[in-house]
């Protein structure tokens, strides 16, 4: 099988099957509908596996067992929580704003899993290939603020309405950060494309080039996550639960999910960008990039279960007064050495 991708090739097979059943234009309908279904696919399977390692990580940090009853080595608890879920009584709080407070969770998975679309799993692995990818990734994954707004102030509860507008502060903060630590890369690439930035590590990965931008990237996806040190958006301790307060069952899973679809993008992104992609020796692509992905979100895991939450104040004065600064400073440095570059070369 040639290693270019073994993923294109059981593509190849599926669309000759279809076309013996459909013509023209109905092959590439049901091929974009077969795309959807491997991407939702992708975050089901993902949040089972990392609610379950996340647990297992957390209890191996804090010197605790974890899961071990349901299933062998308690592999079923996802699967148990899940059904649980399912069960669970469906309550409406009186005085919610019934179609916002109703929408908000489904809102908040939909740019959840359409940033998807631009992840290349592996060399021609992608769902969109678009030629302004990075572009395409920031722009759905903000509009995750709103749904998160419209929970908090639709449910009639203030602690909810707080953690709606501490959502707003903290991922519009933390935001713009993020933005300009992929610049530095784009500026070396001279690309948006997905394919073309993961292409160009072929030789060296650009944490390499860029290892200012990857820990900017890496503390601003963690705020952009709300994982701790930055989970001031559901601080039990000071507002129960922020926007998720009155939701229950399924309405709140979708939130669960979303944060899990979520983090693996942002690490996938990660991977993309600064980690090479799929290029590596000996291993198809497609496996490279689920190790390097899943080497990242061990990170983000780790980082969760050792340090302390961080008060409100010290999170936005971080954000402003020394991760903007060190971001905007490297795309300086990064200009000025592709300048220098070209003038030697």
């Amino acid at each position: 099988m040639d290693e270019k991708s073994g993923l294109i090739i059981l593509a190849a097979r599926l669309r000759d099957f279809l076309g013996r059943y459909m013509e023209g234009g109905a092959i590439d309908v049901a091929m974009m509908f077969v795309g959807i279904g491997a991407i939702l696919g992708v975050i089901l399977t993902a949040a089972i596996v990392l609610v379950y390692a996340e647990r297992k990580v957390s209890a191996f940090m804090q010197m605790r067992v974890g899961p071990n009853r349901v299933g062998p080595w308690g592999l079923l608890q996802t699967v148990a929580d899940m059904l649980k879920l399912l069960a669970k009584e469906d309550i409406r709080p009186h005085g919610v704003e019934r179609r916002i407070w109703a929408l908000a969770p489904v809102l908040l998975f939909v740019p959840a899993a359409a940033a998807y679309a631009v992840l290349p799993f592996d060399d021609g692995a992608i769902f969109a290939d678009l030629n302004i990818g990075i572009f395409y990734f920031i722009a759905v994954s903000s509009q995750a603020t709103i749904p998160f707004l419209m929970a908090g102030w639709a449910s009639n509860n203030k602690y909810a309405l707080i953690g709606g507008m501490r959502t707003v502060a903290q991922m519009i903060s933390y935001e713009i950060p993020l933005v300009f630590s992929l610049l530095g890369v784009v500026m070396l690439v001279g690309s948006m494309r997905m394919g073309d930035i993961v292409a160009a590590q072929r030789d060296l990965w650009f944490i390499c080039l860029q290892p200012v931008a990857f820990l900017v990237y890496v503390i601003a996806a963690t705020a952009e996550t709300n994982r701790t040190p930055f989970d001031l958006v559901e601080a039990e301790s000071e507002i129960i639960a922020g926007p998720f307060t009155e939701y229950s069952g399924m309405r709140w899973s979708f939130f669960f999910l979303a944060e899990y679809a979520n983090l693996v993008a942002v690490s996938a992104i990660a991977v993309t960008l600064f980690l090479g992609g799929w290029n590596g020796p000996w291993l198809p692509g497609w496996l490279w990039f689920i190790l390097k992905t899943a080497v990242m979100i061990f990170i983000f895991m780790w980082f969760r279960w050792t340090f302390p939450r961080i008060r409100v104040d010290q999170l936005m004065s971080f954000g402003w007064k020394v991760l903007l600064p060190i971001a905007l400073a490297n795309i300086v440095v990064t200009g000025i050495g592709i300048y220098v570059y070209k003038m030697i070369g």
